[in-house]
């Protein structure tokens, strides 16, 4: 792996941003790609290093940020053959580099950890962070008089919420932020409203029904929407019977865990009913590859529409003939 990869992987790390790292693991020839041969792939689609011709490129990104948005490894081959060369576990594709041969790349999503804030200095707080910690979130706390001494296992101790921290996280971090609202009686409203801004995929605020009432009726008068008021969850944590803080922090984090989960394996149709209506794949009529709309960077217009491919190649022999691949599109 090429020094410059390994720098860039680390960069990505430390800013807390996803990313994919790709490596041949297998190759037949004549295909140009050595084992070994790795790339970075960001969440954008942009891709660093190497992985074999270009001809590859669309197809590779295409998976790689499929992997990055499942979090889950992916193992897949660009074959001259994809349907003779089928293997259990591996996703084959077609080969379209002109020089032929099979790439067999591994696709490793490297996902940081989810982020938990915890606003408070209460036991119930304290709780949360120290399980929190061992369930293997990023933690910040923030409160007026928080103190580094009383939070150990917290990776971050504010006094006051570094909004901007949170507000320019990338966006596949937005579903990956927690908040749990623990200052019982102390700036509740403040530490609420400050938590709606952040639009976090899980918002507890550690109350009873009617001191959660009295905060509701305050952020009103204060601007809040009543929608954005509705997405809080009170009481906080699943109903266990939960009396310790120790407990109480336990009913929190199984419901995020459950939340957490919700989201992994919501449908892609589920996502695409709350997404703009957009086409994010489209075929190329040459040679049938999927190509990703957002980073195709082989295109030609004909008949008033916008044809994707996945290769110089594959354009070329389109505009050569467009009538003939159209027809076959129609199909």
């Amino acid at each position: 792996m090429r020094a410059e990869t390994l720098q860039l992987a680390a960069e990505l790390t430390r800013k807390g941003e996803p990313f994919v790292l790709a490596v041949v693991v297998r190759r037949e020839p004549p295909s140009s790609a050595q084992v070994g041969n790795t790339a970075v792939i960001t969440e954008s689609g942009d891709c660093h290093g190497w992985l074999g011709g270009s001809c590859i490129h669309e197809t590779v990104v295409h998976e790689a940020v499929a992997a990055l948005r499942n979090a889950s490894p992916r193992l897949i081959s660009l074959t001259p053959d994809p349907h003779a060369d089928r293997r259990a576990g591996v996703d084959a594709f077609p080969m379209t580099c002109y020089s032929g041969g099979t790439v067999d790349i591994y696709l490793e999503p490297v996902v940081p950890a989810p982020r938990l804030l915890v606003f408070g200095i209460s036991p119930t707080a304290r709780a949360v962070v120290r399980l929190g910690k061992v369930m293997g979130y990023s933690i910040t706390v923030v409160d007026p008089d928080a103190n580094r001494d009383d939070f150990p296992d917290a990776d971050r101790v504010a006094t006051k919420l570094p909004l901007e921290e949170f507000a320019t996280r990338p966006p596949s971090q937005h579903g990956r932020l927690f908040v749990v609202v623990a200052t019982l009686g102390q700036h509740d409203e403040d530490a609420t409203l400050a938590a709606l801004a952040l639009e976090p995929a899980y918002l507890g605020v550690v109350a009873s029904r009617k001191r959660f009432g009295q905060i509701r009726a305050t952020l009103v008068d204060r601007g809040a929407s009543p929608a954005a008021l509705d997405s809080i969850v009170n009481p906080a944590g699943i109903d266990i019977g939960a009396k310790t803080p120790e407990e109480v922090a336990l009913s929190i984090l199984a419901e995020i865990v459950r939340v957490r989960q919700a989201a992994a394996e919501r449908p892609a149709s589920d996502v695409a009913a709350t997404a703009p209506a957009q086409k994010e794949d489209e075929r190329d009529p040459v040679c049938g590859m999927m190509v990703a709309v957002a980073t195709a960077r082989h295109q030609a217009e004909h008949a008033g529409r916008t044809y994707y491919f996945c290769s110089g190649g594959c354009r070329e022999r389109f505009l050569a003939a467009p009538d003939r691949y159209v027809a076959a599109v129609a199909r």
